[in-house]
């Protein structure tokens, strides 16, 4: 299949057997969505073939949910089973409505419930966990764990693919490669692919250097050298091999950063009600320089309402806000920006204003935007490719607090990972909405938790210490004295921003095992920047022919080398410590 301009992928063949589980994985664009089209007959490819079973019975969830007119409760049906999953989906208040009043998260749960209750042989879904929170993800993995029906699966929820899928079928620059073996196998047979097209390329270079050399020297008649060779140079010097690995670091967009000074965004008494309804009340909340907050609850307790108070698009009905005279905010909402289809993608980025300069253009190659890509016309861009370039506009902008809401939905897997690395090192305040937990993870140190009954608080220790608690309330059916906090106006304070192991509790013989797995988080955050910088130097030693130049990238190398060695030998004692105490 092909798009205007350029090819999606060619040459695919796969095939999916009863009781598989594939997951389909690659850049927003490549063609995903477009795939499942085509393997369920809604499209038709342009060339190849394929087969189906006679009598296929295939469920599929769209990208787009296209509900027909009616009431939810005629869209679903009436069996105990539609019962059962309209109440883990949280739709069960929403049986008595019309399609056409419902929002986009809303008609996107109603979807994925008509397609799991339908009886089939083959279920197709397109990004099941958007407008999911966190229980009704861990739900929905069971369900599909336990069915037996073939499934195929296209989703950035990477604990999802790991649970889940049996094998990968990743589409990277219009190729397909099948990975036996699930999510892990991908990760690491790509990182090995993309080794050896780093390692073919220094070759090529290295080759393409010695034969330019031979072509300059000798005799000064070019006939009398041999033409063979002089056609074998050409296609050396004038041909590059594929880029191994797209660009993967943001580190132009740390540039220009205005500091951020001690006063960032204070939030005293805040509550919000809407009518009658209230969502949190006796909120109390002083963002860090170096935040990295998460807010978390079930869907409708009010986390995008809290952030839209944050970023002062809303007046809360109680209590007041306060922001820093310092402060430059991005907001990366679920809505996005509206954007022009006829204009095209270097002009969203220069704003239509001026030409595209290098930075830009280095901008956009990091969102992979690159070559005919930023030519493209907006209109054309697929719905992730879209969400990826509101995301490029709100970090270009260069804002010292960011406030992302749900910002892995639609976005690939690649683009996550990058956004990960950057965040980990942006020297900003960042306070994220998500339900995908491994972004919360790696991304947050300590959460807002809104409880549905108009409770808010913070909690340190993040996304595990917020589930371990929940844990704990699920098996002893009521909190424990930690969680005092968490209730209507008694809210812990927040603190300014400290390494985990110092801001973590301490108990009367030794670290507690929280604050021993935040010193462990801590180092891996400090290994990415290293172990980044280790693989620049040794493509760089590898290009390498002045001595001098081998001497000095080599010394510097053997520093980095060694640091993460000191690192690695504190991650594995701390491991140790933490297995051992569990």
């Amino acid at each position: 299949m092909s798009r205007p301009g350029r090819p999606l992928f060619a040459d695919l063949s796969v095939t999916i057997n009863s009781g598989d589980r594939l997951g389909i994985v690659g850049l927003n664009g490549t063609g995903k969505s477009t795939l499942l089209r085509v393997l369920t007959g809604a499209d038709e490819p342009e060339s190849g073939l394929v087969r189906r079973s006679r009598e296929l019975r295939v469920s599929v969830l769209d990208q787009r949910a296209d509900l027909p007119e009616g009431l939810v409760s005629e869209v679903l049906g009436s069996s105990w089973e539609v019962a059962a999953v309209a109440d883990r989906l949280g739709l069960a208040e929403l049986l008595g409505a019309r399609t056409s009043e419902l929002s986009g998260g809303q008609a996107k749960r109603v979807a994925l419930a008509r397609t799991l209750v339908a009886e089939c042989d083959l279920l197709v879904l397109d990004e099941p966990t958007n407008h999911l929170d966190v229980d009704a993800i861990a739900w929905l993995e069971d369900r599909l764990r336990a069915s037996r029906t073939a499934l195929v699966l296209v989703t950035h929820d990477r604990h999802v693919l790991d649970r889940l899928t049996t094998r990968i079928l990743e589409l990277d620059r219009g190729h397909g490669y099948v990975h036996e073996g699930g999510y892990a196998s991908y990760l690491e047979n790509k990182a090995e692919r993309e080794d050896r097209a780093v390692a073919q390329e220094s070759t090529r270079r290295n080759l393409a250097r010695r034969e330019l050399a031979w072509l300059r020297r000798g005799a000064p008649a070019r006939t009398r050298k041999s033409k063979s060779r002089v056609e074998r140079a050409t296609e050396l010097i004038e041909t590059r091999a594929e880029a191994a690995a797209r660009a993967n670091e943001l580190d132009l967009l740390f540039a220009g950063t205005p500091r951020l000074g001690d006063q960032v965004v204070e939030l005293h008494g805040v509550g919000h009600s809407f009518g009658d309804v209230p969502l949190f009340s006796g909120l109390d909340l002083a963002l860090d320089p170096r935040e990295r907050l998460g807010i978390v609850g079930a869907n409708g307790t009010g986390k995008s309402t809290l952030l839209d108070i944050l970023a002062g698009r809303r007046t809360p009905t109680m209590g007041r806000v306060v922001q820093g005279t310092t402060v430059s905010l991005g907001y990366y909402d679920q809505v996005g920006r509206t954007l022009d289809p006829n204009q095209r993608v270097r002009e969203a980025v220069t704003g239509g204003a001026r030409e595209a300069d290098w930075r830009d253009s280095r901008l956009m190659e990091q969102f992979w935007f690159d070559g005919d890509a930023q030519w493209a016309p907006i209109g054309l861009l697929s719905g992730g490719e879209r969400r990826r370039l509101q995301l490029l506009l709100v970090l270009a902008a260069r804002p010292n607090v960011l406030l992302l809401d749900e910002p892995t939905n639609d976005l690939d897997l690649d683009t996550l990972r990058v956004l990960e690395d950057f965040l980990e090192e942006w020297p900003g305040a960042l306070v994220v909405v998500s339900h995908d937990r491994a972004f919360l993870e790696r991304c947050v140190d300590d959460v807002v938790v809104l409880d549905g009954e108009g409770g808010a608080g913070r909690l340190a220790g993040g996304y595990e210490a917020w589930e371990a608690e929940r844990r704990a309330r699920r098996t002893s059916g009521t909190l424990r004295a930690k969680t005092a906090s968490v209730g209507p106006g008694t809210v812990s304070p927040a603190t300014p921003r400290e390494s985990g192991a110092s801001r973590a509790e301490t108990a009367g013989d030794g670290p507690t095992i929280g604050s021993l797995r935040n010193r462990v988080r801590q180092i891996e955050k400090e290994m990415a920047p290293l172990d980044r910088r280790r693989g620049r130097l040794e493509i760089q030693l590898a290009d390498l022919a002045d001595h001098r130049e081998i001497g000095s990238v080599g010394e510097e190398l053997a520093t980095v080398v060694a640091a993460i060695g000191a690192l690695e030998e504190q991650w594995l004692e701390l491991s140790a410590q933490i297995e051992d105490r569990s």
